[in-house]
């Protein structure tokens, strides 16, 4: 094959045509202040309501509980550092969270930790999943927030979030869920699933980089996180990224028109890939078989490099992770996979291809076929997998 195979979705995904259309207006014609009293001002207004009002319908909300931000990572930051502070007025310092989550969330902890609050870092079953009765026993009278993802950007693994917010809400703690790898990807609706603040990114389902929001429920009081202007109703200041804001309402919209149907097709794309790549010696899935996004593999292999791995699926054409985009860069194995039990050797020999409905069941065969060369080549050159095997023969 001659053209780039992309199935690197989990990372980014490209603005699709319908959502750039939507955007290109705001750049030029309908370019002016949103804050402005004039009709340029007020067109640009316009755009951003109207994205208010479709993400809102996207996930159950209501439009005023809506806050546009500039991507996921802030949205975090924002939840999880304005209701600790909101809660340390209370005499509240204590935070729950997981130990798969994104480094979004988990350095945000951390530093809460650094400054005076205490954190529980909730251990998961070897396919991921984190047990509600371990968030229930763990809140105390001390805890002002529940952090926990909605579905894991490494492994795919989608969490018990309805049962983890009733607890919560019997418990009268704030809940947070990062549904960046969510959204756009399956049902979400935040009355259904008992969430107080969920974060979400346009790039994920064809929006733009550089914009994303947070679902405060009314009621829920945390902390302003930028200070400034009045935009987002006084609580995030700046000037709005009005073609931003309104690709993520047009992308938002698309992505969940007919989301089921559209996963029935994307999840028989995934098994086919799961069940091919699983004939490789020695490979392992990561991440629950069933609780599992409609885009995500996530496999194991004994006996070789990741890195190697991806530099030569690059050469074939093809773009794939080894894990979170934003630790592409680490030589560390995934702390995701760690905390589902994995040693290091094998934790470091593993691949994430995440699909989308552009995929093709083409693309899939090609990508089996060279998967399989490229391992059969670096276990060939390994004196790890060499071992592997002469321990299997004694």
């Amino acid at each position: 094959m001659e053209k780039i195979i992309y199935m690197d979705n989990a990372a980014t995904t490209s603005v699709s045509d319908d959502v750039l259309s939507a955007m290109l207006p705001y750049f030029k014609g309908k370019f002016g202040n949103p804050s402005t009293i004039y009709s340029l001002g007020k067109d640009a207004r316009s755009g951003i309501e109207n994205a208010r009002k479709q993400v809102a319908k996207a996930i159950g909300a209501k439009e005023k509980e809506i806050f546009f931000t500039s991507c996921g990572t802030e949205s975090d930051n924002w939840a999880i550092k304005g209701a600790a502070f909101a809660g340390i007025k209370k005499g509240k310092n204590h935070i729950i969270t997981s130990k798969i989550e994104h480094h979004a969330v988990l350095h945000t902890v951390n530093y809460l930790a650094k400054n005076g609050f205490d954190v529980t870092y909730l251990d998961v079953d070897h396919n991921g999943l984190i047990n509600p009765e371990d968030v229930k026993n763990a809140i105390t009278d001390k805890t002002a927030l529940v952090t926990i993802m909605y579905a894991n950007n490494e492994i795919g693994t989608i969490e018990p979030i309805k049962e983890i917010g009733k607890i919560c809400r019997e418990k009268g703690v704030i809940f947070h869920t990062d549904a960046v790898q969510a959204v756009g990807h399956i049902p979400v609706n935040v009355l259904e699933d008992n969430v107080d603040m969920l974060s979400l990114s346009a790039h994920k389902f064809h929006g733009a980089k550089g914009v994303g929001a947070l679902y405060i429920r009314s009621g829920v009081r945390i902390e302003t996180f930028m200070e400034g202007g009045a935009q987002e109703n006084k609580k995030r200041a700046g000037t709005e990224n009005v073609a931003g804001i309104v690709g993520l309402g047009k992308a938002i919209e698309i992505a969940c028109e007919n989301i089921e149907e559209k996963n029935k097709i994307l999840s028989q794309k995934r098994d086919k890939l799961i069940d091919e790549l699983l004939k490789i010696e020695r490979s392992r899935l990561n991440g629950d078989r069933v609780r599992r996004l409609p885009g995500n593999v996530n496999i194991s292999f004994e006996g070789i490099e990741g890195e190697s791995l991806l530099l030569l699926l690059n050469m074939a054409g093809i773009c794939a992770s080894s894990g979170s985009a934003c630790t592409s860069g680490s030589l560390d194995p995934s702390h995701v996979l760690l905390a589902i039990g994995l040693v290091h050797e094998i934790a470091h020999g593993s691949l994430r291809l995440s699909l989308d409905n552009n995929n093709t069941f083409e693309e899939i065969d090609y990508v089996v076929q060279e998967v399989n060369k490229i391992v059969k080549r670096l276990r060939d050159m390994s004196p790890l997998w060499e071992r592997i095997i002469k321990g299997e023969n004694k």
